[in-house]
């Protein structure tokens, strides 16, 4: 599906139209700048006849409503009539407040095309100001990140491998909870059928992923012999699922069976994966890793997916880490991506790196309340130039937020234990998308 923005100035031609035809030009070259897709009007649409008709020639993803001038709750109307798409509404700033005539009154008018909308039960987002304000561009930005992102989850394919481990639950998604919340086809799959698939391949088709991995990976080469080429295989496995059934991001089952029926572990699989652009969470953990496709959509890198292991009240920082999937360009650039062992196991190849730093980061988790209604965590903070924590992958954050109180809240609330954090900030995005899904937003 091509994503598309319809850009719906209304309002009457009762009011100062010299400045309201300003707005709609700079308003208009404003979208034009922020979003290759967007479909304007030529005019402004002065009456509802107008506006009916320039609805009939878009199907967007995304509606961005202003009121160039007043105009009443007919005009909104037509838009929830016609349209079945998240809906944006900006309000103009008055350009000119002297003690004489009102110019636009594009206020008034948002509290018709709001009310209207609250009371047809339509969610939707709101920004006031004009077309110079860096506010305004910041909103329009995270509005429209976020409709191309929950077009994007109505085309995805979560590849489900395999079941979480027992006490591992929180993971497990739902085929219809996925379709109705946030358009996701799930895709389910014994971890056995991608297992027995791996056996059958031989050393020598799988060469080439062995290749790929040594290229990606450092010392690799001081695994078991025995273990890299059942590593390849795995690879190849699970890379031609992905590809054979257009799979987008994927959960997998790790230990026991792993390590039991193959006798090599999947994390360096995942973070090959992840490298090559499939988000891929570890221990079957489905909701894990449409987190990480979020993270990963909106900022065009991998995301690092983990648990929080270990607070610092006076550095205030939260270690999050795992046994060895994160992706390799995730790696310190002193280091590198290194190949390891699991920690429990002892059996590779994981990897074993701390991460690269970052400015801005987001902690963020798509998971359940209690009650079964989906939620989203969200916390910002930065990731520090810091080694490898522990045996495995890992990154510490500094918070913006009280690390303590995020800790202790998060516990208190029953979130679950894992949590994907994106290298860049995307709070603005997901909260507008979490309005647009219906599902609530706790910023920590």
């Amino acid at each position: 599906m091509k994503f598309e923005c319809a850009y719906i100035p209304i309002g009457v031609p009762t009011f100062h139209i010299e400045s309201a035809q300003k707005e709609f030009e700079n308003s208009k070259a404003l979208l034009e700048s922020l979003c290759d897709a967007v479909q304007c009007p030529d005019e402004m649409l002065l009456s509802v006849e107008k506006l009916s008709e320039f609805l009939q020639t878009v199907n967007p993803q995304l509606a961005i409503v202003q009121n160039v001038t007043f105009a009443n709750a007919a005009y909104i109307s037509e838009v929830v009539k016609r349209l079945d798409c998240p809906v944006l509404l900006w309000t103009l700033r008055e350009p000119v407040i002297d003690g004489g005539r009102l110019r636009l009154n594009s206020l008034t008018g948002a509290f018709s095309a709001g009310n209207t909308l609250a009371a047809m039960g339509r969610r939707f987002e709101y920004v006031f100001g004009s077309p110079a304000e860096a506010a305004v561009r910041r909103k329009l930005t995270a509005a429209i990140d976020a409709a191309k992102l929950k077009a994007s989850l109505q085309e995805l394919n979560l590849a489900q491998i395999g079941h979480t481990p027992q006490g591992f639950g929180f993971g497990r998604a739902d085929d219809c909870d996925m379709l109705r919340t946030f358009g996701v086809t799930l895709h389910s799959i014994e971890a056995r059928e991608l297992i027995e698939r791996a056996k059958g391949y031989s050393d020598a088709q799988a060469a080439e992923y062995l290749g790929k991995a040594e290229r990606a990976i450092t010392g690799l080469s001081a695994i078991p012999e025995e273990n890299r080429l059942g590593f390849a295989r795995l690879y190849k496995a699970y890379f031609e699922y992905c590809a054979e059934n257009n799979v987008g991001a994927l959960s997998s089952r790790c230990w026991p069976d792993f390590f039991t029926s193959f006798g090599t572990p999947v994390c360096a699989v995942l973070a090959m994966l992840n490298d090559f652009g499939i988000p891929a969470a570890c221990e079957a953990d489905s909701y894990g890793a449409l987190s990480m496709y979020c993270a990963q959509a909106l900022t065009g890198s991998p995301a690092f997916f983990g648990d929080p292991v270990s607070m610092d009240e006076d550095k205030n920082t939260i270690t999050f880490w795992h046994c060895g999937t994160a992706a390799c360009s995730l790696a310190r650039s002193d280091t590198g991506a290194v190949a390891g062992v699991h920690c429990n196991r002892k059996i590779g190849p994981t990897l074993d790196f701390g991460c690269k730093p970052c400015e801005r980061a987001t902690i963020l988790r798509i998971g359940k309340k209690p009650g079964g209604d989906f939620r989203l965590f969200l916390a910002c903070g930065e990731i520090l130039d810091m080694p490898k924590q522990f045996n495995g992958t890992s990154l510490v954050v500094k918070t913006d937020s009280n690390a303590a109180n995020i800790i202790n809240n998060a516990v208190k609330d029953g979130w679950e234990p894992h949590f994907a954090v994106s290298y860049g900030d995307i709070s603005a995005q997901m909260i507008v998308l979490g309005n647009m899904l219906g599902i609530d937003v706790i910023s920590y």
